[in-house]
């Protein structure tokens, strides 16, 4: 774990996680945004105080370009791994390992995390900013990734649209999970789909902790 302050450490891990390039061509049906370095630094400090990162084996689902993998590798875990169904993000991924120069290499895999590709020995932590399931055709995008998770991870961190609470709390429930930690998270969307009406706009996000039996 790193040393200092709560406050201080994240915001150099933020600091740290800006070079991250975001998507060159995002895809709408697969809700490709850039998780925000201020976030993805929140998300990867609390892991870090419950001990779910260094000498851990991290996975982050539906990677992207990197965001979550990444700050995790500058925290020590013993392995890092970023899955992503587009091969386009993961070598934008692979440029953004180099930028960051973290201290664990991360393993890029192409594949499906929905289809469980991934078995890793031991217990394993889960971080992952999902598909709301917000475009049509998408619905429930955001549950085929917690079941992923509650098959391969111990725990779990996600990020999850405001007004999530009680349909975690149901999954979890039922798949022997347990939430442990929740905070309220804000989430800066640029403009980049035709749908989008602004320059950006501020959404309200929730993050989950959830511990799998």
């Amino acid at each position: 774990m790193t040393e200092g302050t709560p406050g201080a450490t994240r915001r150099r891990l933020a600091q740290e996680l800006a070079v991250v390039a975001g998507f060159e061509d995002p895809r709408a049906p697969l809700e490709q945004y850039h998780t925000p370095p201020d976030l993805a630094a929140h998300i990867v400090h609390v892991a870090d105080l419950q001990g779910d990162v260094e000498g851990q084996t991290v996975l982050d689902l539906g990677c992207g370009t990197g965001m979550l993998a990444l700050g995790a590798a500058l925290r020590g875990p013993e392995r890092a791994v970023g899955m992503d169904i587009d091969p386009a993000p993961l070598s934008t991924a692979r440029e953004n390992e180099r930028r960051v120069g973290a201290m664990t290499d991360v393993s890029w895999v192409r594949g499906d995390v929905t289809a469980v590709p991934l078995a890793p020995n031991g217990p394993a932590t889960v971080l992952m900013n999902p598909p709301f399931g917000a475009q049509s055709g998408n619905e429930g995008a955001d549950r085929a990734f917690l079941q992923t998770a509650a098959e391969i991870s111990s725990v779990s961190y996600s990020v999850h649209n405001a007004g999530s609470e009680s349909f975690i709390e149901a999954f979890a429930g039922d798949n022997g999970g347990t939430v442990t930690h929740a905070f309220a998270a804000e989430f800066e969307l640029p403009k980049q789909f035709d749908h989008h009406t602004s320059a950006s706009r501020s959404i309200d996000t929730e993050v989950y902790r959830i511990e799998w039996v």
